[in-house]
């Protein structure tokens, strides 16, 4: 701690010979993160990752703050955990997200490294869920690619009449972001973002926010866009929103959306309980750190009678309709199935916050 009775923390991670650590957050206790690592976890039985919070002393040794634990093998899969994880040997502890999933979820590049523009891609992403494989990792449902393109019009933020506005994009318990553009109303950010899909009855949220050094950021206006109703390929202009989706604010923005999914998994998915949510909607943004494993199984064996709520649900995916429906039976059979696979795993984490304990100020 510094003589102002502050902290400059950050956090270290690793896992096996791999490590990351993530930015510095000057002269707060409470600090949060907005930051993704990823591992790869090459143990089928799992691991254990390290956690270490420091506190940036310049011109010296860096302050240990206090270290804890994330044992993946303890973990359920294809659940979203949440953790708060005591810092030993210090004061305060870490909030934590923690999902095992059959692949790799979520990616983000230049709209140059576009998947789906690529031809050959493009037929193994079809492949992956083309009907002949329904009962291939039966939770991964499908494919989401979300292009943020530009926004045009924004809400003026700063006293000078201008914004630094960036873009997060959520599905569920995922969430990534785009990079800032400083003092523009008019941002491009040409980003492509990739998602697997569990539920397709799910609803993507792209979120505008007003980056601020000095507190948390503003925000500016979002869009929610259920998975069924997109159109594949075509760029579009959405008017931004208020918090609650009930009216306008200030600006557009343009999107190209591509939904792939095999609407036989999609329909038995869809008997399924949907997965809690535990991303905080608020402008304190990224409040939890999120991580994300990668494990992949099979599943043997359908009962006959399951069948006929497949076929039933099939219809009703490839109609369009919502009917979602509760069967504790379907659950509880995939919750058993752990197949291994030779494939590598991954984590993937975002580090969020560091709450002091009751000994500090």
């Amino acid at each position: 701690m510094d003589s102002n009775g502050l902290s400059d923390p950050y956090v270290k991670f690793r896992l096996g010979h791999q490590k990351y650590k993530s930015k510095i957050m000057p002269k707060t206790l409470n600090p949060q993160w907005r930051e993704q690592f990823d591992f790869h976890l090459y143990e089928e039985r799992g691991g254990v990752i390290d956690i270490t919070a420091w506190d940036k002393d310049a011109g010296k040794r860096d302050d240990f703050i206090g270290r804890c634990q994330v044992d993946l093998s303890a973990l359920s899969r294809e659940q979203t955990h949440k953790l708060e994880l005591q810092l030993e040997e210090g004061e305060g502890h870490l909030v934590l997200l923690v999902t095992l999933t059959a692949s790799a979820t979520v990616s983000i590049s230049d709209l140059s490294a576009n998947s789906l523009e690529d031809q050959k891609e493009r037929e193994e992403i079809l492949k992956r869920y083309s009907p002949l494989r329904i009962f291939h990792n039966l939770k991964d449902v499908g494919f989401l690619q979300v292009k943020v393109i530009r926004a045009e019009g924004l809400m003026a933020a700063d006293v000078t009449g201008k914004s630094d506005p960036f873009c997060v994009v959520e599905l569920n318990n995922d969430r990534l972001l785009t990079h800032t553009v400083y003092k523009n109303l008019n941002p491009e950010w040409n980003k492509v973002f990739t998602f697997n899909i569990k539920d397709i009855h799910s609803v993507l949220e792209v979120t505008v926010y007003d980056e601020d050094r000095d507190r948390s950021a503003d925000f500016l206006g979002k869009v929610a866009i259920p998975l069924l109703s997109i159109q594949n390929g075509e760029q579009k202009a959405y008017v931004l929103k208020n918090k609650q989706l009930t009216g306008p604010t200030k600006g557009v923005i343009y999107l190209e959306i591509d939904v792939i999914f095999n609407a036989v998994k999609a329909s038995l998915r869809t008997l399924i309980p949907k997965e809690q949510k535990y991303i905080e909607e608020e402008n304190r943004l990224s409040k939890q750190l999120f991580l994300f494993v990668v494990w992949n199984f099979e599943l043997y064996m359908i009962p006959l009678a399951l069948l006929l709520l497949l076929t039933w649900n099939y219809f009703l995916i490839i109609s369009g309709k919502d009917n979602r429906q509760r069967d504790t039976v379907v659950e509880d059979m995939l919750e058993d199935e752990e197949e291994e696979d030779d494939k590598d795993d991954k984590v993937i984490i975002f580090p969020s916050t560091w709450v002091p304990g009751d000994g500090e100020t």
